[in-house]
């Protein structure tokens, strides 16, 4: 179901307890029956979560199902914070795990509905509405059940200053082009301030072209025609940043191991057998 995580590895048992061993291997891991039936009800759970929080903001279900709503939400908020308090208990480092990404989503999970029990009254509805929101983060709690998720996420930490290097372009090139078309549209166009004008060009940029602020002078109806140009010339350029990143990703994993039948030296990471010829590896460098 998922891959060997190197964060389950970093935090590893509680020590001195032979429980706390037995349910970091069952929470954490997924090598017997009893892990992957906890990874199960847990992936259910979170589903589960995320049909809730979504059909309770539809004003008919609400209307008719909202008690229902209500109880299955709180039934997987005290699910969620029981998990969330073992995986605290049976790690030998729990500061660690709760400085962790994977710690921050689990306690995201759980927080918003704990704090709207506080945040009662009327002037309160809004941040309300927005905590009742947030439970449909617990979605990224399922970012730990995809093996290639560790991949993904070091293809983004490899690309991060070619990213940074292109939106500063973009971000450059959104202030030039909003600055000319405040002065040559000006207020009477729309082009109300710089602000307003970077709007119109970071739609336009994107192709998204909403029409709510359009170019009436010729020069100006120029300059939208070659920012729709360099839109489109620019679309490919983080895919492409993040698509090589990627490929090296995964060539870097792969095993440089000779299969004895055909000669073909590149595998994936967790092969056995031979992706030409289907041979087995040698058990010697598996």
């Amino acid at each position: 179901m998922r891959a060997r995580s190197p964060f389950r590895d970093r935090l590893g048992p509680a020590p001195g307890s032979a429980w706390r061993a037995r349910w970091f291997h069952i929470i954490f891991g997924h090598e017997d029956a009893a892990g992957r039936r906890f990874d199960v009800l847990l992936i259910i759970a979170i589903l589960g979560s995320i049909a809730v929080a979504v059909m309770d903001t539809v004003a008919s279900a609400h209307a008719r199902y909202g008690a229902l709503f209500y109880a299955l939400e709180w039934a997987f908020t005290l699910a969620f914070t029981l998990e969330y308090i073992m995986r605290i208990v049976v790690v030998d480092r729990p500061w660690r795990y709760v400085r962790s990404f994977f710690g921050a989503v689990d306690l995201l999970a759980v927080l918003p509905t704990w704090i709207s029990l506080i945040a009662v009254g009327s002037q309160y509805l809004l941040v309300v509405r927005a905590l009742r929101i947030l439970r449909i983060f617990r979605i990224l709690k399922l970012t730990r059940y995809v093996g290639e998720a560790d991949l993904l996420w070091y293809t983004l930490v490899r690309a991060r200053r070619k990213v940074l290097v292109f939106f500063s372009v973009i971000l450059t090139l959104v202030l030039i082009f909003g600055a000319l078309m405040y002065l040559i549209e000006g207020p009477e166009d729309g082009f109300t301030s710089i602000p307003t004008s970077m709007y119109w060009a970071i739609v336009t940029m994107t192709t998204v072209g909403f029409g709510d602020i359009t170019p009436k002078t010729p020069l100006g109806k120029l300059i939208t025609s070659l920012i729709i140009l360099i839109g489109y010339s620019i679309i490919a350029v983080p895919t492409g940043i993040f698509t090589a990143e990627l490929a090296a990703g995964m060539r870097a994993k792969r095993k440089h191991i000779a299969c004895e039948r055909c000669g073909q030296n590149e595998h994936e990471g967790d092969a056995d057998y031979c992706r030409l010829c289907g041979a087995e590896l040698p058990a010697a460098e598996k």
